[in-house]
C-alpha cells in the first residue's frame, strides 16, 4: 500500500523510571509519542503538547501517551507501545535519544520519497564507542547486514507491523535473561516476513551518554548471551558468525577474557539452545 502525504508520525519511547511530565521535553518531541515508562506503579496520563512545526495543516496538538508499568523488559515496553500505537509511520526511541529539530518532517519526506519502502532506518549520534553502524549512502537491508542496527534508528509503517505480525522478542535485552539483541531479532523477523527495509543517510537525533542498563564489560556472560543471540540469528551458521565478530573485535573485547575463551563462551551459549 502507497501512503500518501501528510503522513502522521508517532514517536514509540521505552523508558525506565522517568518523569513523563518532563521527559517529551527533555527529548524534543515534536509529534504524537506513546511513552512506556517501567518503574514502581502502574498508571496512564495523557496530555498534549503545542510544538510550532507539528500539525502546521491542521493546528493540531501532538498527543503524549504515558503508560506507566511495574514489569521490566526493553522488549515487552517497545511491545506495549506498539500495541498502543495508531499513527502511519512509527519510530522507535529510547529515553536518552534528543531528537533533531524537524525529524517529523525528515520521516515524512522519506516515506514518501521511498513509497515502496515498509521501515526505514535512519542515522543516529552516538560516542565513538558505541558506534556500530553510520548510514553514508542508500542501501536495502538484508539477512546479511541486519545485524548493527538499534532499536532507535528504526521506524516502519503501522500497517506493515500489523500484517507482518512482528513483535520484539522477550528474551533478549536491558531487564531480560539475555544482554541484548531484541533489535536484530526484530529486524530478521521483518525481514522473514517480507518487509522491504532502507537505510537512509539522514540524521534524526542524538543519543545522551549514560551508564547502560545492560553492559557491564565484556565478561563471561557477554559473550555467552551473545552466543545464544547467534544461534537465534544465525542458525547453523551461527559459529561462523561467532568467530567473524571475535575477530573483528578481538582487540577491544578480549582483553580480559582471552580470544579462545571468548570463542568457548559464544560456542557454549550457541550450544546450549539446541
Amino acid at each position: 500500500m502507497v501512503l500518501q502525504s501528510p503522513l502522521k508520525v508517532q514517536v514509540l519511547v521505552s523508558a525506565l523510571n522517568k518523569d513523563i511530565n518532563t521527559l517529551p521535553t527533555q527529548m524534543n518531541i515534536e509529534t504524537d509519542a506513546v511513552i512506556v515508562n517501567q518503574c514502581e506503579r502502574y498508571d496512564y496520563k495523557e496530555f498534549p503538547l503545542r510544538f510550532p512545526n507539528y500539525g502546521k495543516e491542521s493546528g493540531a496538538d501532538a498527543r503524549i501517551q504515558c503508560f506507566c508499568m511495574k514489569e521490566r523488559g526493553v522488549g515487552l515496553s517497545r511491545n506495549t507501545a506498539l500495541l498502543h500505537a495508531d499513527a502511519d509511520i512509527c519510530l522507535f526511541s529510547d529515553e536518552d535519544i534528543v531528537l533533531a529539530k524537524g525529524y517529523g518532517e525528515a520521516v515524512r519526506d522519506a516515506y514518501v520519497k521511498y513509497p515502496d519502502a515498509d521501515m526505514l532506518i535512519f542515522n543516529v549520534k552516538v560516542s565513538e564507542a558505541r558506534r556500530t553502524y553510520w548510514n553514508d549512502s542508500v542501501k536495502r537491508i538484508r539477512w546479511y547486514n541486519y545485524g548493527r542496527y538499534p532499536a532507535y534508528s528504526i521506524s516502519g509503517k503501522l500497517d506493515s507491523f500489523r500484517r507482518a505480525n512482528v513483535h520484539f522478542s522477550l528474551l533478549f535485552g536491558g531487564g531480560a535473561k539475555y544482554s541484548n539483541g531484541e533489535d536484530s531479532l526484530f529486524l530478521r523477523d521483518c525481514i522473514k516476513a517480507g518487509l522491504k527495509i532502507y537505510a537512509l543517510p539522514v540524521c534524526i537525533g542524538e543519543e545522551i551518554e549514560r551508564e547502560s542498563t545492560w553492559f557491564h564489560g565484556f565478561s563471561e556472560k557477554f559473550f555467552t548471551d551473545r552466543g545464544v543471540l547467534y544461534h537465534y540469528l544465525y542458525g547453523k551458521m551461527a559459529t561462523v558468525f561467532a568467530l567473524r565478530f571475535l575477530i573483528k573485535n578481538k582487540a577491544e573485547m578480549c582483553v580480559d577474557i582471552p580470544f579462545k575463551k571468548a570463542y568457548r563462551l559464544m560456542r557454549e551459549g550457541i550450544t546450549s539452545q539446541r
